[in-house]
């Protein structure tokens, strides 16, 4: 029986224990405010407890309320009945947080194991042309899970879906089939766990749960560079997962390519099976996002607020949908109804910090040293090694071929540069792009930084 098993069990008489224990819980306070209150998912070291819509509140209040007088008193009491200490979190009861809890014991228990969140499934997916390719692979993996498209490669800014994508393939995985193990991991944890098993002299141990498991979903991969301990033990569970048919899921925000410092024995690993990106969706796919997330949140918009919202924030998921928990908040706190001038004055802020940016010569530059994994400094400096050389020389190509500043300006941003070197640097730029291909993708994938959503 596992921990959300023995709670719902003895849930009624936890919380009566609860107010036996508390002398200032009246029976009033118990009914109005304990006793409607449900065990929700156990994940990690959370205990979710969710609140019904009509006592949370349209603004909140009820939840408040709750968890100002009820939390530490949860906290202690399901930790002390589980033997193990637990943090305790409220949601509001609604059809997207309990859509898993239909499921059967086993699955839940397959979920809690696999660090999988219920919440993101294909079902509340808003498939758009910006992510048709990913979405279709994700799928095929879920059919043949290490067959199809093994390793699976997702990348894509922030915010555009791709870890929803992730616990949806795990998701789905799991209800297939829930004798599957499957392990959600950022690679944050990842590298956490490596130092872990190095200082406690664990390091089999780790290698047994990773390598053990049906399908590996890798998320942030790209924060694994530079660190060569937890290369060396991915790049070992992967061709032992690889080499077992076990279905492998990477996620970053650029391709294997891109990643200059990758490994290369791991960047080959990477590109093995299909690598599919994510982009910012166009204008219809918001809309449909916006709509389905206050389909979610049960918010009642019009059309034409929905129409502005997604017509001013074109850059991910998260904006649009902040968006519209602001625009929803006026109603709530201010008693407004929603129009467009309201939705105007609740995002401009968000609006304004979605502008173009203005490209210069400073911004350029800080590209262009992002890109190379260099510093800012280092190509304004004298330094002539190899390593600055091509970044500064971009940097001087880029600064006159995307901005009206003249030669002498531009050498002043970069370090003082006479307007002659800055001369020399553009057109040796501009030779070499004839004949080197890489260096033009190079300069192209420099560019989408400086310009996104060109």
């Amino acid at each position: 029986m596992n921990e959300r098993e023995k709670l719902l069990k003895n849930w009624e008489n936890l919380k009566l224990q609860i107010k036996n224990e508390n002398d200032n819980i009246s029976e009033l306070a118990f009914n109005t405010w304990l006793k409607p209150l449900k065990i929700g998912n156990v994940e990690n070291d959370t205990i979710f407890i969710l609140i019904p819509p009509e006592l949370a509140g349209d603004d909140g209040t009820g939840t408040a309320i709750i968890k100002k007088n009820y939390s530490s008193k949860l906290k202690i009491a399901l930790s002390e009945y589980l033997n193990k200490i637990y943090n305790v979190e409220f949601a509001e009861e609604d059809s997207s947080y309990n859509y898993d809890f239909n499921l059967s014991n086993e699955k839940l228990s397959s979920l809690q194991r696999s660090n999988i969140n219920p919440r993101y499934t294909f079902g509340n997916f808003v498939v758009g042309p910006n992510n048709e390719l990913a979405v279709s692979a994700a799928k095929a993996v879920v059919e043949k899970p290490g067959f199809a498209f093994n390793p699976l490669f997702i990348y894509g800014g922030p915010g555009l879906g791709k870890t929803h994508l992730m616990h949806a393939i795990g998701y789905s995985i799991i209800k297939n089939d829930p004798s599957k193990i499957v392990r959600y991991v950022t690679s944050e944890q990842f590298t956490n766990e490596v130092v872990d098993s190095i200082l406690n002299q664990s390091t089999q141990k780790m290698r047994n749960i990773y390598r053990s498991v049906d399908v590996l979903l890798l998320d942030d991969v790209q924060f694994i560079i530079g660190k060569e301990q937890t290369q060396n033990e991915l790049f070992n569970s992967f061709n032992e997962l690889y080499g077992q048919n076990k279905a492998i899921v990477l996620s970053s925000d650029k391709p294997p390519k891109d990643m200059k410092t990758l490994d290369e024995r791991m960047q080959s690993r990477f590109e093995m099976g299909l690598t599919a990106d994510i982009t910012p969706p166009d204008y219809e796919t918001r809309m449909a996002i916006l709509r389905q997330y206050a389909n979610t949140k049960d918010f009642e918009v019009n059309d034409e607020v929905i129409q502005y919202i997604a017509s001013n924030i074109s850059s991910n998921i998260r904006e649009l949908e902040g968006a519209l928990n602001k625009v929803y908040a006026r109603k709530n706190f201010i008693n407004e109804e929603i129009t467009v001038s309201v939705a105007e004055e609740a995002i401009r802020d968000i609006i304004k910090e979605s502008e173009p940016r203005k490209i210069t010569p400073d911004l350029i530059i800080s590209e262009v040293a992002k890109y190379y994994e260099t510093s800012k400094e280092s190509i304004t400096s004298k330094k002539r090694t190899k390593e600055i050389v091509i970044p500064r020389q971009v940097s001087m190509y880029l600064c006159r071929e995307l901005t009206d500043t003249p030669f002498a300006e531009i050498g002043k941003a970069m370090g003082g540069k006479d307007h002659t070197t800055v001369m020399h640097g553009h057109k040796e730029i501009s030779n070499e792009l004839s004949t080197n291909a890489a260096l033009r993708e190079d300069i192209d994938n420099i560019k989408k930084k400086i310009i996104p959503n060109q």
